[in-house]
């Protein structure tokens, strides 16, 4: 199986295969990868899991070009959400962005995600705007661009374990999540200080 020879040689990660009651009831689960390529019900088998388990991430295997599926998942609690006729490079590394903290999907389904939750307004925006370094507001800039640390790397001539570093600072200066939430969290407190400087 193409999820097994991932992590064959993976120094970490150990993949335990079993059905899902099984799964749940180990306590020690931490991450989920999931198939919901082949079934109806797979909305109702993720909320499940984020119910029962909520502490546990979720990493959903599924049609590659349906946006709205990935929309639904992600909103439901998903963390990463993979083409099920993806590679097994591409499972591994979605599965260690995802015990980075990060999500993973494609940027075009990111930004139609942020986009909603804008749109719908997001208690973030009542909160007071925390003060970053200069390098923290460059690190941010890139994230809101979908950038993944490698590449954010890549653009500042930094080490990416400094990226790393980096994104911990910020998530723990604005209590986001995710990326996700830190992105839109800081488009608002863009929208916001635009507005203050107008009035």
């Amino acid at each position: 199986m193409g999820v097994i020879s991932a992590f064959e040689d993976h120094p970490s990660i150990r993949i335990h295969i079993a059905d899902l009651d099984t799964l749940l009831g180990d306590r020690a689960l931490r991450y989920l990868i999931l198939d919901v390529s082949g079934g109806a019900s797979w909305l109702e088998v993720q909320t499940r899991v984020h119910k029962l388990r909520p502490e546990v991430r979720q990493v959903l295997l599924g049609p590659g070009g349906d946006e709205d599926l990935m929309l639904r998942s992600i909103a439901a609690g998903g963390r990463a959400f993979l083409d099920s006729n993806c590679g097994p490079l591409a499972v591994r590394q979605a599965v260690e962005s995802v015990i980075q903290g990060c999500i993973w999907a494609p940027r075009r389904v990111l930004t139609k995600l942020i986009d909603r939750l804008l749109s719908q307004g997001c208690p973030a925006i009542a909160l007071p705007i925390p003060t970053f370094s200069p390098r923290e507001r460059q690190v941010l800039e890139l994230i809101m661009t979908a950038c993944s640390n490698r590449e954010i790397a890549h653009e500042l001539g930094i080490e990416e374990r400094t990226v790393k570093a980096y994104v911990a600072s910020l998530m723990r200066k604005t209590g986001a999540e995710n990326r996700v939430t830190l992105s839109v969290q800081a488009t608002q407190n863009v929208m916001r200080e635009q507005r203050l400087s107008i009035s």
